[in-house]
């Protein structure tokens, strides 16, 4: 399942006929004019600083820029996942100057049609959003999952303070759990036999689906192996009959200015007080090693977003950073 990087430029066309792009598979000398282009993407959140390097080493994917005049004007990554089945598009970008003239669709049917020549037994294109979906959307792309995004920020030195004077009841959020419903920490063996039991998970993953940063993965043993070679804490309340379970990407730099790190808490279940028990774990586990300011992201049922806004706002004293939206995983027939 090996798409390769080291493709040879000439074996992409040269030019497209239509826009006058032109294709090539991305390179490690590519990255300054890559960063040069992505100024202010995706809020100052941008991940593609930190994951360049290693895309470019992931044997399944691709990442193919669009050119114009030999200028660098777009950017679209294509990882093979779900057993080959399913190719998840990510980090789509297109320089400021040129949006608005059809680049990214030129550039997403030419990753497409690549990717599906090299691979036949793709089925679908998968990507994540954002943004709003309207009619038209939902003509072309099926709703796989929702989560509703809740973006708070802090200084880690000022939120470890206030977990200390919290102390070790602020658990329970004032709906007083059983020592027995502490969050659990999982062990990469201990993931791979709960997440790929379909009996356990089936009330816990929204539509059979592992939404991890971003990424959202079939529970297939194939996709474990690529999991659980991330920096991920995995939680769920209890182990034998799990309601709710996290991950928490460890955290990054983003671009958005000096000594500003990125935490990414997705969670799955719909009990509250569980969620604030494995947000406070999540929370204190990184504070107690971050200095400077943090940008946190968490990914819940969209029901529990606003008394966990409350819950960030009115106990933790943190800012909120945008009003209610949500990540919607979608797909299509290729």
């Amino acid at each position: 399942m090996k798409i390769e990087n080291s493709l040879p430029c000439q074996q992409l066309p040269e030019v497209h006929p239509q826009t006058g792009l032109q294709f090539t598979v991305a390179t490690e000398e590519d990255f300054d004019d890559i960063m040069a282009m992505s100024q202010d993407i995706y809020g100052g959140l941008d991940y593609l600083p930190t994951r360049y390097q290693s895309w470019l080493q992931e044997t399944n994917r691709t990442v193919i820029l669009a050119r114009k005049q030999g200028k660098v004007i777009a950017l679209e990554s294509v990882c093979v996942i779900d057993d080959g089945e399913t190719m998840l598009v990510e980090g789509l970008r297109v320089a400021p100057q040129e949006r608005g003239k059809g680049v990214a669709g030129v550039l997403l049917r030419f990753c497409s049609q690549l990717v599906k020549s090299k691979f036949p037994d793709v089925k679908v294109t998968r990507l994540t959003r954002d943004d709003q979906l309207g009619p038209k959307d939902f003509q072309k792309y099926r709703l796989i999952t929702k989560q509703a995004i809740l973006l708070v920020r802090f200084s880690a030195e000022d939120l470890k303070l206030r977990l200390a004077d919290l102390g070790l009841n602020a658990e329970s959020a004032g709906d007083g759990l059983p020592p027995s419903n502490i969050p659990v920490r999982l062990e990469p063996l201990e993931v791979s036999q709960l997440f790929l039991s379909s009996s356990l998970m089936q009330d816990v993953l929204p539509n059979a689906t592992i939404v991890q940063d971003w990424q959202p993965f079939k529970p297939l043993p194939s996709n474990m192996a690529i999991l659980l070679k991330k920096d991920i804490d995995w939680l769920v309340d209890d182990i034998s009959c799990p309601s709710m379970a996290s991950l928490c990407t460890f955290p990054f730099r983003v671009p958005i200015g000096d000594d500003w790190y990125y935490l990414n808490i997705d969670m799955f279940g719909k009990d509250l007080a569980l969620a604030i028990q494995q947000l406070l774990y999540h929370l204190r586990r990184h504070t107690n090693v971050l200095k400077g300011h943090v940008m946190c992201q968490v990914f819940l049922d969209p029901p529990l977003w606003k008394p966990m806004m409350e819950f960030f706002k009115e106990t933790l004293k943190v800012e909120l950073v945008k009003e209610y939206t949500e990540q919607c995983v979608v797909e299509q027939d290729v």
